[in-house]
């Protein structure tokens, strides 16, 4: 299959689940980070995804999300055929949303090469990630689950890691339209810092960010071996949407479907039988995890050290560094106080620091633990 061949058979999938606890309580289960613009670019971050990926697959675009996130997804993502809005009555993780995908697809056209890329993600420049996905295209097409991994900045412990092989090669030659495509020894979990220095100082080791381009038919073949009770379920569903019995089907099978991330699903079984290749990114990119990473996307202005967000926001600093996010009338002054971070909302106010972002989850467990859910 030619290169422009195998884009032609392109589909976009942008799953849109997580909530971003972290995030909280800017991003909350009705409101969740892909909803909201963190970059100051002036878009959300749902429809920055898609307009990254739009001029590579054009209408071939379906987005998978919870079905209270309907009506906010048409509007960020008008373009979008009703056909191609996948709706979740609950989350089950990205196993079954992905499955979901690429099954719904593979009714359609056994021959489609999907592209799974998240609805949250930060990246840039454009044009580099786009060519990325091209190789990524190329590469599927030749038999090959391929994930995207990213070059890493640092020696990160909060992602996992991609350990690349040796340079691809089909019929005893590098793929033309994919001279970087990489064989994939194993996906590596989230390693002690001692081990993500030397993964980073190897060079052998790249973040996975969750980014899969596959041909569906072998997606689901290996979902088939790995999860056959997952497998089962979503065929099922798939072999129903678009008729009468879709919503029956889905009602009765969603809920008792297995939940499993795809990275347990397949990536990871695939990457043992041999079937998985990897594209390293060289742009940046960045998961919005926590309110550490908005105050890194978001630098304060010259001659200055706090970062604002917020139409509204009304904010005094003096001699104090980090970042407010105010959704607002009220007046927040800081004095004093660096690496402060303030998220102020009309119900809820939090006030940490960017060396403790991560700990914000656990706020957010507490508190449903605690029956606080109207704040959640």
């Amino acid at each position: 299959m030619t290169s422009q061949a195998a884009l032609d058979k392109f589909y976009t999938v942008i799953p849109a689940g997580g909530v971003g606890t972290r995030l909280w309580p800017l991003s909350r289960a009705s409101a969740p980070k892909f909803l909201h613009d963190l970059t100051g670019a002036g878009t959300t971050l749902i429809r920055g995804t898609y307009e990254r990926l739009a001029p590579l697959t054009g209408k071939r675009v379906m987005v998978v999300t919870g079905e209270s996130h309907r009506q906010a997804v048409r509007e960020q993502i008008p373009e979008l055929d009703t056909e191609d809005l996948v709706l979740e009555s609950e989350p089950k993780d990205s196993g079954a949303a992905i499955g979901l995908a690429a099954a719904i697809l593979h009714r359609r056209d056994p021959e489609t090469i999907m592209g799974s890329f998240a609805a949250d993600q930060v990246i840039a420049p454009v044009e580099v990630f786009q060519e990325a996905v091209r190789e990524a295209v190329a590469t599927a097409a030749t038999g090959k689950i391929v994930t995207i991994g990213i070059t890493p900045t640092h020696p990160s412990t909060g992602f996992g890691y991609i350990r690349r092989g040796a340079g691809l090669q089909v019929d005893g030659a590098p793929i033309p339209d994919a001279p970087h495509a990489h064989e994939v020894v194993e996906f590596v979990e989230k390693p002690s810092e001692e081990l993500a220095e030397q993964y980073v100082a190897s060079g052998d080791y790249l973040w996975n960010a969750g980014m899969f381009v596959a041909p569906v038919a072998l997606l689901l073949e290996h979902l088939s071996r790995a999860e056959p009770e997952l497998y089962a379920g979503l065929t099922e569903i798939a072999a129903a949407w678009g008729t009468e019995a879709q919503a029956e089907v889905t009602a009765r099978v969603w809920p008792q479907l297995p939940k499993i991330a795809i990275d347990y699903a397949v990536a990871e079984p695939a990457a043992a039988a041999g079937d998985v290749a990897m594209i390293p990114g060289t742009f940046t990119w960045d998961d919005v995890g926590d309110f550490a990473a908005i105050a890194r996307l978001n630098p304060a202005r010259e001659q200055e050290s706090m970062t604002v967000l917020g139409e509204k926001a009304r904010v005094y600093s003096d001699q104090s560094s980090g970042v407010v996010v105010s959704d607002t009338q009220r007046v927040v002054a800081l004095i004093g106080v660096e690496n402060i971070v303030v998220v102020d909302t009309p119900d809820a106010l939090l006030v940490t620091t960017t060396d403790h972002a991560q700990s914000v989850k656990q706020a957010v467990e507490a508190l449903k633990a605690h029956g606080e859910s109207d704040v959640l």
